[in-house]
C-alpha cells in the first residue's frame, strides 16, 4: 500500500475546468483503486463539502490560496507533514521546494500565448514561468488533457514525449436533451428567450474571443437571422470591451447577458439553443462544445488548437481571427437543416469517447508505473 496525495484545492462539482478534472479524478480512483492510501487537500469552502468516499481516503484542510506566498510555505509544509509515496498536482502551481516524488497535470500553456489583464507584472510573470519550469521539470510524469497541450510542451518547455500521457476530460451523463417543458418554459421565461438564440459559455476573458463573436453576430442579423446571442459567465470590469462592443454594435435588446447560471438551467440553455458557438483563440481541452453535443445542439467552434482534437469533424469550424467566416458559418449551421441533422447525430457519438472513468484508469496506470520506479 502506498501513500498518495491530491492537490484538489481547485475542487469542484461544478462545471468548471480544473475543479471538476479534479472532483471526477477522485470519484473514479475511489472506485478503481483498492490498494493505495489518498490525502486530499483542500480550501474552503470544499473542504467541507467534500464527502471522503472510503476508509482509505482522508481530507486535509490547507486554505492556502492558489499562486500565493502561503502555497510555497503552509502548503508545503502540509505536504512534507503527510509523508507520501506520490503527490499529484492536479495543476501546475506547485510549492518550489518540494522535494518528493510527484506527477502534475498542465491543461494548457494559455499564459504562454493570451498571458490576459490580470496579474501581468513583471514578478507574476517570472514567478509564473519558475513554477510551470521547476513543475513540469522535477515531475516524474506528466498528464495532459489534449495532444495540442503535450505538443505545446515539447515545444516550449521542451519535454520529452515519453515523459506525458494524454488523459482526455470526461463528460457527466447528466448533459443531454432537455425534457421537461415546465423547465424550458421556466428558462425561456427567466430569460426573456421569445426567438431562436446562439449561446456562448464561459469566462470572458481574451482569449475567448468574445469581441468578435459579438461582430460576427450582428453581421449575422444583418443575414436576416432573427436570433438573439445568449452570453453566460460573470461580467469582469477588467474585460469591458465586451458589453462596449455590445453597445457600439447596437445589439443590446439582442443580447441576453446572464451571468452565472444554476446547473439545472446550463444544461437547458445547451439543450434549447439553436446553435452553439465557441469562438476561443486558445483552448487546452474545451468542454463546452462536447456539452452542447450531448444536450443534443449543434456546434460550431474555432479551428484552432485543440479545437479539431477534441470535436472533430462533428462540429463546423470558422477562423476565430476572421469575423465574416464565423458569421457565415453561424448563418449556416442556423439556416442548413441538413447540416445541423448530420451534426447533432455525429455529436451525440462524438461524446461517447470522451470518459472520466478513462481517465482515472490511465492516471492510476501511471500512479503505478511511477511508485514502482526506483
Amino acid at each position: 500500500m502506498k501513500k498518495i496525495g491530491i492537490d484538489a484545492r481547485f475542487y469542484s462539482s461544478n462545471f468548471t475546468g480544473i475543479g471538476r478534472y479534479a472532483a471526477e479524478l477522485i470519484r473514479y480512483l475511489a472506485e478503481l483503486d483498492t490498494e493505495n492510501e489518498y490525502v486530499i487537500f483542500l480550501n474552503d469552502p470544499q473542504y467541507n463539502q467534500f464527502v471522503v468516499p472510503n476508509e482509505r481516503f482522508t481530507k486535509v484542510l490547507v486554505n492556502a490560496r492558489h499562486y500565493s506566498f502561503a502555497e510555497q510555505t503552509k502548503f508545503l509544509l502540509m505536504i512534507q507533514r503527510e509523508k507520501l509515496d506520490l503527490m499529484h498536482f492536479t495543476h501546475f502551481n506547485a510549492p518550489l521546494l518540494y522535494n518528493g516524488k510527484t506527477v502534475v497535470t498542465i491543461h494548457d500553456l494559455i499564459l504562454e500565448f493570451f498571458p490576459g489583464k490580470k496579474m501581468t507584472s513583471p514578478l507574476y510573470r517570472l514567478g509564473y514561468r519558475a513554477t510551470i519550469k521547476r513543475a513540469v521539470n522535477h515531475a516524474s510524469h506528466i498528464f495532459t488533457v489534449s495532444e495540442h497541450t503535450a505538443k505545446d510542451l515539447q515545444e516550449i518547455m521542451h519535454t520529452p514525449r515519453e515523459k506525458i500521457t494524454v488523459t482526455y476530460n470526461g463528460l457527466g451523463a447528466e448533459f443531454a436533451p432537455i425534457q421537461d417543458e415546465n423547465l424550458a418554459k421556466k428558462v425561456r421565461a427567466e430569460y426573456k428567450l421569445d426567438r431562436p438564440f446562439l449561446l456562448y459559455t464561459g469566462v470572458w476573458r481574451t482569449h475567448k474571443n468574445l469581441v468578435r463573436l459579438v461582430e460576427a453576430f450582428a453581421k449575422v442579423r444583418e443575414m436576416g437571422d432573427d436570433v438573439l446571442l445568449v452570453l453566460t459567465g460573470r461580467p469582469d470590469l477588467i474585460y469591458n470591451e465586451v458589453p462596449k462592443a455590445i453597445e457600439r454594435l447596437n445589439m443590446v435588446p439582442f443580447v441576453r447577458r446572464v451571468g452565472l447560471v444554476s446547473e439545472e438551467n446550463l444544461i437547458a440553455l445547451y439543450g434549447l439553443a439553436g446553435a452553439y458557438t465557441f469562438p476561443s483563440m486558445y483552448e487546452g481541452f474545451g468542454m463546452p462544445p462536447l456539452e452542447a453535443m450531448a444536450c443534443g445542439t449543434p456546434v460550431t467552434t474555432s479551428n484552432t488548437s485543440s479545437m479539431p482534437e477534441v470535436c472533430g469533424e462533428d462540429a463546423l469550424y470558422f477562423d476565430p481571427y476572421d469575423v465574416p467566416d464565423m458569421a457565415n458559418k453561424i448563418h449556416q449551421i442556423l439556416n442548413d437543416t441538413k447540416l445541423r441533422d448530420k451534426l447533432v447525430r455525429g455529436g451525440f457519438e462524438r461524446v461517447k469517447k470522451f470518459s472520466w472513468r478513462d481517465c482515472a484508469e490511465k492516471t492510476l496506470a501511471q500512479y503505478q508505473k511511477v511508485l514502482n520506479e526506483k
